[in-house]
């Protein structure tokens, strides 16, 4: 779909899954394909290029928007994570959004918590879930919905959040969910930042140490050429010596399977990165090519 055909209206809000359910029966009763991109709202332009990528991919695209409670631990962000809904629905003007689903926790979950839940398995336990455990299962679940409930043919899913990316697309595989993952590259600031809603929180002394991620990333990159542990040492040698970070974890991962790779591993590896920065926690990926 081009942008030049589409209206220069914000998307209409669908509050409830009848709503969105009829809306996407209409279109693939006419045989018009359907994208969603799941958000948690807050969007920036890195949410705006799963869009506009959607918008190339299908007919229809189905942005939702919905603060997941079952993915935020007792001790996270949950209630002060950003909400604009209005704000969103203007960024998303113009680009071939059909309809913006925005449901409240009620009519996700009309039971409360839900009984019934995806588990993340094994690898939904390592890097971002001994940090948040239970947060890929949350995830997991809602996605599962969500598929269910817009039933699209494409799904769309940013680059950096890259094990949520492995986990989604090896519970669509593992069970027959019929759609296509389609996952867009990572999308920087001009200081080389991945766009995150969380940047939000960062105050100016804390935004110029965040930094230092990407630029582990980049020395890993440079070092990749000799080896995992080189590549290791260069991604915390460019994290060490700023005091406002305290890092998470730094690991090389196998990109198919997200198990850790041999240290004679040779090929293509993906690197994860998390970190606190002050009160935030960032995290960034990128692959990295083991020579």
């Amino acid at each position: 779909m081009s942008h030049d055909d589409v209206s220069s209206a914000p998307p209409v809000v669908i509050d409830t899954v009848a709503g969105v359910r009829s809306a996407v029966e209409a279109w693939r009763a006419s045989g018009e394909t359907v994208a969603l991109v799941p958000t948690m709202g807050s969007l920036h332009d890195g949410h705006l290029a799963l869009v506009d990528r959607a918008a190339e991919l299908a007919d229809h695209v189905v942005v939702s928007v919905f603060v997941n409670p079952l993915q935020f631990g007792p001790s996270e962000d949950f209630e002060r994570y950003p909400r604009s809904l209005d704000a969103d629905r203007a960024l998303l003007a113009g680009r071939g959004v059909d309809a913006v689903f925005a449901p409240s926790a009620d009519e996700m979950y009309p039971a409360g918590a839900v009984a019934t839940r995806v588990t993340a398995g094994e690898v939904g336990r390592r890097y971002e879930g001994v940090t948040r455990p239970g947060h890929f299962d949350g995830v997991l679940t809602v996605v599962a919905k969500l598929l269910g409930i817009v039933t699209p043919h494409v799904v769309l899913f940013g680059e950096k959040d890259a094990q949520q990316v492995f986990l989604v697309t090896r519970m669509v595989r593992d069970l027959d969910i019929d759609t296509s993952v389609e996952v867009v590259d990572t999308v920087r600031d001009h200081d080389g930042l991945a766009l995150s809603s969380r940047n939000a929180y960062l105050d100016e002394r804390h935004r110029h140490a965040a930094r230092a991620i990407p630029a582990a990333i980049e020395a890993a990159q440079s070092a990749a050429d000799r080896g995992i542990d080189a590549a290791l040492a260069a991604a915390q040698g460019a994290l060490a010596g700023h005091p406002e970070i305290a890092v998470d974890y730094v690991a090389v991962v196998d990109p198919a399977t997200f198990e850790l790779l041999p240290d004679d591993h040779r090929g293509p590896a993906r690197m994860l990165v998390a970190a606190r920065v002050g009160d935030t926690r960032l995290i960034d990926t990128a692959l990295i090519p083991l020579a």
